[in-house]
């Protein structure tokens, strides 16, 4: 598969796993049009910023948001150019990899 050199197999995994959650995809979906300070995504979320934080951390190990901090508050954005990357993994499959006829098992 080759064409992905950026992504280590650890990157990926880190992609693919912060995106399992249902409330960091709600996260994403609120950043899709707006950066956000953690008090908007509580508040938008109904969540603990305790709660919250854990999954910020994640999506952030995960390289798929940014933070920029102005004063004592920290802003939220998309990383899409690691969604660029996790996109292209699974292009790749489809692009690269032969369809195989079905085997029967003769056992």
């Amino acid at each position: 598969m080759g064409i992905v050199t950026a992504a280590t197999p650890a990157k990926l995994v880190s992609g693919f796993h912060a995106l399992s959650d249902p409330l960091r995809i709600q996260v994403l979906e609120l950043l899709r049009s707006q950066e956000l300070c953690v008090c908007e995504l509580c508040e938008r979320l109904k969540v603990t910023q305790s709660k919250l934080s854990f999954h910020l951390k994640n999506l952030k190990q995960a390289e798929l948001v940014r933070t920029r901090q102005e004063g004592r508050w920290i802003y939220y954005s998309l990383n899409l150019s690691q969604f660029v990357v996790l996109e292209q993994y699974i292009a790749d499959y489809r692009r690269f990899s032969q369809i195989l006829p079905s085997r029967s098992c003769n056992s």
